[in-house]
């Protein structure tokens, strides 16, 4: 069984958002849904989410870009995946340009010939 939602004040609702944005890079549409999550709707989640773009709390190509290198360098996902899921997030064509340039040529080849070259016992 669901508890009934808590009203939170404008206010409140900015200060949960700071916290949510600064402990780590977010999407507009993240921070929308997490908004709607608190029962902050309309003109209210507008101005906040404005609040938090004007503070840097919220930065689309900052997210797009450390996401990019993160998935790249950490899970070594190829840029197609990356560029799907970014926009599964609804970034920008911008800052999906922008979040390619992270992913060096040479470091993208390498990733590609590493985890594509047969191993040693399957060249038989």
């Amino acid at each position: 069984m669901q508890k009934p939602k808590k009203y939170i004040s404008q206010a409140e609702a900015l200060q949960k958002l700071q916290r949510y944005c600064a402990y780590q890079d977010r999407c507009h549409s993240e921070v929308r849904s997490k908004l709607l999550d608190l029962g902050i709707y309309g003109d209210e989640l507008e101005e906040i989410i404005a609040e938090l773009i004007t503070d840097n709390f919220l930065n689309e190509e900052r997210f797009a870009r450390s996401y990019a290198r993160g998935k790249f360098n950490i899970k070594k996902w190829g840029r197609h995946r990356i560029k799907q899921e970014l926009k599964r997030r609804q970034i920008t064509d911008y800052c999906l340009r922008k979040a390619m340039e992270e992913i060096e040529e040479t470091d993208y080849l390498n990733t590609c010939l590493l985890y594509t070259s047969p191993s040693p016992r399957d060249r038989g």
